[in-house]
């Protein structure tokens, strides 16, 4: 296999791992609150995510039959419904009586899988992402290459994911979080529910669309 094409897939990973999104903000929130480790279990959750829309942007990209929009304006629905519930709790979040928030999360790996493949920018960034990169070796994929393309993309979403754990767990970072922990996690809470309304008004619009 050309070794070209593994290096565009594995960036194309890479640009889709960094990018801004629902999960990066989590990230954020449980790195710099409980530390890399937590922030890197919170990944190694979403990776499978990751790989997923990974391995189905590449599927559409070698020529497969495009997946139903019913597949995607369904998820869509889930995931806006979560992204709601975690924008509501984080804006109304309120100090203890000892003057304390708690956010912590106590399965990072399951909160990361949950946003990992129900991750609204899913599908049609790493469309996107993959065709831009890939798009000039798209004539000459084939089925067989798949498996190194997704792993190619996976090790470039882990390079994305360590950057990220590293930028959001140092002491700096962790410090100037702490001391505006609430502020954050409200502005974090507001993105949330953006990102939620967003998902359910496309996902409603696509079932209304096809039912006219």
């Amino acid at each position: 296999m050309n070794g070209t094409l593994l290096l565009a897939s594995g960036l194309a990973g890479f640009v889709y791992g960094i990018s801004p999104g629902p999960a990066v903000l989590a990230l954020f929130g449980i790195s710099a609150g409980q530390g890399r480790r937590a922030g890197a279990t919170f990944l190694c959750g979403h990776l499978v995510g990751d790989a997923l829309w990974s391995a189905l942007a590449l599927t559409a990209i070698i020529g497969a039959q495009a997946i139903g929009p019913v597949v995607f304006d369904t998820l869509g629905l889930i995931c806006g419904a979560y992204l709601l519930w975690l924008g509501w709790s984080a804006v109304t979040v309120r100090r203890g009586a000892d003057g304390t928030i708690d956010t912590s999360v106590r399965r990072p790996l399951l909160r990361g899988l949950l946003f990992g493949v129900s991750n609204p920018k899913g599908y049609p960034v790493a469309v996107a992402t993959f065709t831009a990169l890939l798009t000039s070796y798209s004539a000459s994929l084939t089925w067989s290459e798949l498996p190194a393309l997704v792993a190619a993309a996976c090790l470039g979403a882990v390079g994305a994911y360590a950057i990220l754990v590293g930028v959001t767990g140092a002491a700096a970072v962790r410090g100037f979080y702490r001391r505006h922990e609430i502020w954050f996690v409200r502005a974090s809470g507001l993105l949330f529910l953006g990102f939620a309304l967003h998902a359910l008004f496309e996902s409603i619009t696509g079932f209304a669309a096809r039912r006219s």
